[in-house]
């Protein structure tokens, strides 16, 4: 199937989501909660909550289950993800996301990650980690754009960063990864990890 990009004349994105992952110990094994901030413009519509297993395979399919079952996901027009991997190295096939949603996938971060570092972390001591770095490999390395680093399918350059820059108004992260991360952190056993 061949990927569709989002025509530009349509990409006002109103409404959006953004996903983290609930903190965890460094020993907790099992599941981990994850969050979903629905935004519409820069107004919090909603949050949706799920469940993924600690360095799983179950990331993709939770999050397309807490979208597909809410009752925003007619209107959603993007996806944010804050991060490739959730609950450790549970890594999110972004191209199925975008595949079976049909709208833009963006993973934000703050800064570059050390590629080098997380694929010796998955093929050496990860279970199914070759695979899973085949995942983020395919996706590309990440880009700066308006002051973070991107990754996406769906949305080209310009429209990914006049998204960022219109949802980033309490700092560069934009506002719905920034709610969720907050939310994730109120929700878990653990206070947030980092500024957001």
């Amino acid at each position: 199937m061949a990927l569709r990009l989002i025509p530009r004349g349509v990409a006002m994105f109103s409404h959006v989501v953004g996903f983290d992952d609930e903190p965890f110990e460094p020993g907790h094994r099992g599941d981990v909660g994850i969050v979903g901030a629905v935004f519409c413009e820069l107004r919090l519509e909603g949050v949706l909550r799920g469940k993924v297993r600690r360095d799983g395979a179950n990331a993709t399919q939770t999050i397309l289950s807490m979208i597909g079952e809410s009752r925003f996901a007619p209107q959603l027009q993007a996806v944010l993800l804050q991060g490739i991997a959730v609950a450790g190295f549970n890594v999110v096939d972004v191209t199925k996301l975008y595949r079976e949603l049909s709208i833009p996938v963006l993973v934000v971060v703050r800064k570059a990650p050390d590629l080098a570092a997380i694929k010796e972390a998955l093929c050496t001591h990860v279970g199914g980690g070759v695979k899973k770095w085949h995942l983020i490999e395919r996706l590309g390395p990440p880009q700066p754009a308006a002051g973070v680093m991107v990754q996406r399918i769906g949305i080209d350059y310009e429209d990914c960063e006049r998204l960022i820059e219109r949802l980033a108004i309490n700092s560069t992260i934009p506002e719905p990864l920034r709610t969720a991360h907050l939310i994730a952190a109120g929700v878990g056993s653990l206070k947030s990890r980092q500024r957001v």
